[in-house]
């Protein structure tokens, strides 16, 4: 398996462990606020070859106690299923990013045991699921992979970054519907200061951590715990 990026010490990405982050390209949403388009888009990028990241895992294993998978979109990348177990026999946690939109193969991994943690994104209310992720999106997709988590079998949060005109205060019940019931969700501030998919959208400022703030108000009434990130 190739990664195209290695972040080799991690305090935030797995909630709770010492981790790293290992990204993938490629990816079926092509979301107009996206900070990765480099992984999206698939252009030349570093090569990682799993052999290096095998070696690395297994120099760190005193130190890290995680692995986060994230991208790009993992589960584009059926060879997941092969080099998981490798990082799993060397003791790690896995954590995996996932736009909930491929419900099958994530099933497939956690059957399998070899993810212990999944945070998936909700981009946005359904009926603006197209606008947030840049394409026609299967919405059955997205709600069997949110089924799929709320049922518990493995450790998860939902997730949304908070872009203003595609999430707006009205959206949150919308939101907190399809995720009733959630252990865990987290909203995302909008990051506008960073190249992003889609230039126009470094021209949307980003909401004030009150506007945030009277957002997780909101969906406490859904999910039994709220957070908010990057403010």
């Amino acid at each position: 398996m190739i990664f195209r990026g290695l972040q080799k010490t991690t305090l935030i990405d797995y909630p709770g462990k010492v981790a790293c982050t290992l990204f993938v390209d490629k990816c079926n949403f092509r979301c107009p606020f996206c900070q990765n388009s480099v992984l999206v888009l698939e252009k030349e990028t570093n090569v990682i070859e799993e052999q290096e990241v095998l070696a690395f895992l297994e120099k760190r294993k005193k130190v890290l106690q995680g692995v986060c998978i994230t991208g790009g979109e993992p589960t584009l990348h059926t060879e997941l299923k092969e080099f998981l177990p490798k990082v799993k026999a060397l003791g790690y946690k896995i954590k995996l990013d996932t736009n909930g939109s491929m419900p099958d193969f994530i099933r497939e991994l956690i059957d399998a045991k070899l993810v212990d943690y999944v945070a998936m994104d909700i981009k946005a209310s359904l009926e603006k699921y197209d606008i947030a992720a840049g394409v026609n999106v299967n919405k059955q997709a997205i709600k069997e992979s949110i089924a799929l988590l709320l049922k518990g079998r493995t450790d998860y949060e939902f997730r949304s970054t908070v872009v203003p005109k595609i999430i707006e205060l009205e959206d949150m019940h919308k939101i907190g519907e399809l995720i009733k019931g959630a252990k865990a969700y987290y909203l995302q501030q909008f990051v506008n200061d960073v190249p992003l998919l889609n230039p126009e959208f470094e021209k949307i400022a980003p909401y004030p951590k009150e506007k945030l703030q009277e957002m997780a108000e909101i969906m406490k009434k859904y999910v039994k715990k709220v957070g908010i990130r990057g403010v």
